[in-house]
């Protein structure tokens, strides 16, 4: 499915609550180094540290029934994994 901005203002509805609403605030150094305006989205706040939470998250809460009975898995034990099992 392509991203649109309708798909990411439907992602955004259904995570609302469930993760932490972080600032995004501009950096200094990287606007200086770059010329351009930089600003850093402070995903670490997030419960697990990390953005994936969102993902996450957002699939999770498009499961069928089927599918949230049979389960899911994570292929690694990183940021998405920490993401699927604090949402889970």
């Amino acid at each position: 499915m392509p991203v649109t901005l309708a798909t990411i203002r439907a992602a955004a509805r259904r995570i609302a609550g469930g993760v932490v609403f972080t600032p995004c605030l501009e950096s200094i150094p990287l606007s200086e180094l770059t010329g351009a305006q930089v600003f850093c989205k402070l995903d670490n706040e997030q419960c697990t540290g990390s953005f994936k939470e969102r993902g996450a998250r957002n699939a999770l809460l498009q499961l069928t029934p089927t599918q949230r009975r049979r389960g899911v898995i994570a292929a690694s034990a990183g940021n998405h994994a920490l993401g699927l099992a604090y949402h889970g």
